[in-house]
Order: structure tokens, then sequence, then C-alpha cells
């Protein structure tokens, strides 16, 4: 013991007195304090995993449901400008058969709008009428574009694509059997009001489609060049026809039977390729709202509430003033400048009507040659420079005095307005988002569009006063327009990670 005592120390001081309680188990403990850093891991416990589990009355915690145990931990990042699946031309395979119906549609289009330039003096001549009754025609087609614009996507949401888009050549058919029936002029008028109807439907569904798969600038290019086609060979085919008919007074009606034709195969090809569109691009769901089918939302609001905003978005205004401005000018370019070399350079409408077959070629070339090199050198930057290209043609159309020399200049002019439209399509589209799409563009493609019947109707109405040479300093100041429209556009946000 001696030995063991020179190691070991025995403190002989009074007992502690009141030690600290110990826990047990069993026995609450809510009225412990905690400490600093057990209040930091429960402070990022709620902020990361959400409220800690109600405890029972002995500490032990409640049972978890499945549904309670996924919504307690973060929600998934909302964000409708996230990126997608974004679709291509083989995924799914279907998607080449669909670009190919929606070009189809495109090149009906392109008949339906540049034949009226080649026959507008046919048609004055028919039923005895100057440039103001005949410039009508461009009014009942804009009231057709804008009547679409709130009817676009409640029709889509209830018939589905591929019936959507029977309609909108249903439309088309109805206004062309009205027109090969040669009707009294009243009843023409009314005719265009389908026809711009049916066009702004399938222009609002396709521009959409085109504009989410991979490369949209390239595709919107093709899909516009289509109609570029449809309106070279529509003022060919009408001129051609109207000309060999001699003393016919009907045969501008007879060419009506040629888009009759190519819309109703259209609207037989639309449904085939299109009647699975909705099983290919599923609907979103809560865990998955970013999709690449914008047009169908998860979300509740209704579709008031989505076209509203889509109303108010200064992109969509914008938009629309710029494809208002740009439409107007290129119809009122195809539907006068035969006119206007008729009037002041006095040239036959039989040699001056392929004038406006070589204004659509251009616009043609430019939508299949120049998209691409637009989308690389930067389609904001691309479009101010055609803009302004097409400004200064637009000038030596007015003044040369050589019928020759317009015709190759107008060409030009249409060259340089080629590639402005689905550069414009593309811009936009991404600076609206995904969820206002849909209405976004349908509002673009009918207030825009009808800028393609509110142009040639008061250029016709001062033509009646003045000549047709107000054609140039309109088309001047609705180029000049456009400029400021797009300079105006906000600028697209960077993409967040």
């Amino acid at each position: 013991m001696a030995t063991l005592g020179a190691f070991v120390t025995i403190d002989k001081s009074s007992p502690i007195a009141d030690p600290a309680p110990v826990l047990q188990k069993g026995i609450p403990t809510s009225h412990i304090v905690p400490t600093i850093h057990e209040l930091d891991r429960l402070n990022f416990g709620n902020q990361y995993s959400g409220p800690s589990r109600p405890q029972s009355p002995h500490g032990v915690q409640a049972s978890v449901t499945p549904n309670e145990l996924e919504m307690s931990h973060p929600p998934s990042p909302i964000n409708e400008d996230a990126a997608g699946v974004v679709q291509t031309l083989s995924n799914p395979p279907m998607n080449k058969h669909r670009l190919l119906s929606a070009c189809l549609m495109c090149f009906g289009n392109g008949i339906n709008d540049s034949a009226p330039g080649a026959l507008l003096p046919y048609i004055e001549k028919h039923y005895g009428i100057g440039y103001a009754l005949t410039s009508t025609i461009f009014v009942t087609n804009a009231v057709g574009f804008i009547s679409a614009f709130p009817l676009t996507y409640a029709l889509q949401a209830r018939l589905g694509r591929a019936k959507m888009l029977v309609l909108a050549e249903a439309m088309m058919v109805i206004s062309y059997i009205m027109l090969v029936c040669t009707p009294p002029f009243a009843v023409v008028v009314l005719s265009f009001f389908f026809s711009g109807l049916g066009m702004a439907f399938n222009l609002a569904l396709n521009n959409t489609f085109c504009a989410n798969l991979a490369n949209p600038t390239t595709t919107l290019g093709f899909f516009h060049g289509s109609y570029g086609i449809g309106g070279t060979v529509g003022p060919l085919m009408a001129t051609a026809l109207v000309s060999r008919g001699g003393g016919n007074r009907t045969a501008w009606s007879t060419f009506y039977f040629i888009p009759l034709s190519v819309t109703a195969m259209n609207a037989l090809i639309a449904y085939l390729t299109f009647r699975r569109y909705e099983a290919d691009n599923p609907a979103p769901t809560p865990l998955h709202p970013a999709s690449s089918h914008p047009e169908r939302d998860f979300s509740p609001e209704s579709k008031f509430q989505l076209l509203k905003e889509s109303i108010r978005n200064t992109s969509t205004i914008l938009g629309a003033l710029f494809i208002f401005a740009y439409q107007g000018a290129e119809v009122s370019i195809s539907g006068w400048i035969i006119s206007f070399l008729i009037s002041y350079r006095h040239s036959e409408p039989s040699r001056v009507g392929y004038v406006t077959a070589g204004f659509w070629a251009g616009i043609t070339l430019g939508r299949f040659l120049l998209s691409h090199p637009a989308q690389k050198i930067g389609e904001k930057t691309a479009v101010a420079a055609l803009t302004v290209g097409a400004i200064a043609f637009q000038i030596l159309v007015w003044q040369i005095p050589n019928a020759v020399g317009e015709a190759v200049a107008v060409s030009i002019v249409g060259l340089l307005l080629g590639p402005i439209y689905p550069c414009a399509t593309a811009v936009i589209s991404k600076l609206v988002g995904r969820r206002l799409q849909m209405s976004s563009l349908a509002g673009i493609s009918a207030l825009g569009s009808s800028g393609g019947a509110v142009a040639p109707f008061f250029t016709g109405l001062l033509a009646q006063q003045a000549g047709t040479w107000v054609l140039h300093p309109i088309c001047i100041g609705l180029f000049a327009g456009m400029l400021g429209c797009w300079w105006g556009l906000p600028r697209a946000a960077k993409r967040r990670e």
C-alpha cells in the first residue's frame, strides 16, 4: 500500500453538491436549451430538408408516409427556360416527315400570298373596279389573321395538333372553292377571310414546331424557304394561265384549282404525320416540368391568363410590330410592283408578270442560303444589316427608269429579305420562353402577319389618289420601322447553369 500511495494522490475534499441532471431515456428534453452547434444544424436542416418531423411525447419520431417523405426533400427548381430534351429531325423519326408536311403547308401559303399580285390587273378588269376597291381583299385577309389569335391556343389544346392542322387547311379549301366559282366580288372579298384564318392557324403551329427542333434558325429557314418556293411558282403559274386565257374573263379564277388541290393534299399529309404528335411529346409532369412541348403547360393557369400575359410581353409586342412591318413591305412589293411597272414604265402585263416571281425567287434563295450564315454571325446583327441593304435596293427600284433594271433590283430586295423572317422567329421564340411560346407566336403570326394585308390596302388607297409610285416610300418607311422594333427587343438572357 505504501508503494501504491507513492503514485496515487487521494483528494479528500468535500463531494460536489447539486450535480447536473443526467439525461435518461424516455424523459422529454424539450426544456433543454440547444447549443450554438445544435442551432446551426437545426437551421440548415430546416433550409435544405424542410421542418423537422413532429415528435411523440416520448421523443420518438412519428411515422412518415411515402408522399411526406418525398415532400420533405427540397423541391426541384422550376425554370421555364430550363433546357429540356431538344428534339431533332431523327428523334423521333417521324419529325423529318412532319417537317416535310410543314414545308408543304408553307409552300401552299406562298402560292396563296403571291398569286394576287399577278392576278390583280385581271380581277380589276373582270369586275370593272379600281385600286381602292380591289384592296379590300387584303383587309378581310387581315381580319382572318387577327381572328385566329384568340382561337389558336384554345383550339389546339382541345383538338390536338393533327386535327388542328386539318382544320387550318379546311379553312383554305373553303376559300378556294368560293373563288373557283367566279362569284360576285363581295364573295371574293369574303373568301380571303377564310384563307387568312387558315394560314394564321398553320403558321402558328408550324413555327412553334420548327422553333423547338435542334438548330431552329436553319430549320425555320427551310420552312420559310418553302414559302418562297410557293411564292415563286405562284405568279409564274398565274401569269401563264391568264395570259393564255385570251378573251376568257374568268381565267383568273381557274388558277385557284391549283392551290385547292395542293391544300387538300396538305390536309391529308398533316393528319398522317402529326396524328401521334402528342404521344411523341408527352405532357410535362411536376417532376419534369421542362419539356420540348411548350404548348401544354402543366401549371393550372387558364388559357386566358396565358393569352393576357403574352399580349403584355415586351418581346411579343415588338415582335408582332416587326413582323407587321416586314409582312407589310413583302406583300406590298409582291402585290403592287407589277401595277407600278405597268403605270410608270409602260410595260405589258404578260411581260412583267414574272417580276413578282423574281422577287419570290430572291426570298427563297435568301432563306435557303443565308439563314445558316446569319445564325453564325448572330441573328440580331444579321437582321439589321439585311434590312439596311433592303432599304438601299428599294431606293434603286424607285429611281431606276428601266423595267429590266428594276426587276433585278426587286429580286435582290427579295434575297435580302429572305432570311429575316426565320431569324426573327428564332430570336423571339427564345425571348418569350417556353411557357408563352405558343400563344406569343400565335399572336405574332396573327397580328404581325396582318401587316401583309393592312399595308397593301393603304398602298392601294393612296395609289388610287396619287399613283402606284407610293409603293416605294411606304416600303422604305416599313423597313425603318423594322429597324426600330428590332433594336428595341430585349437582349437574350444568358443561359443559367
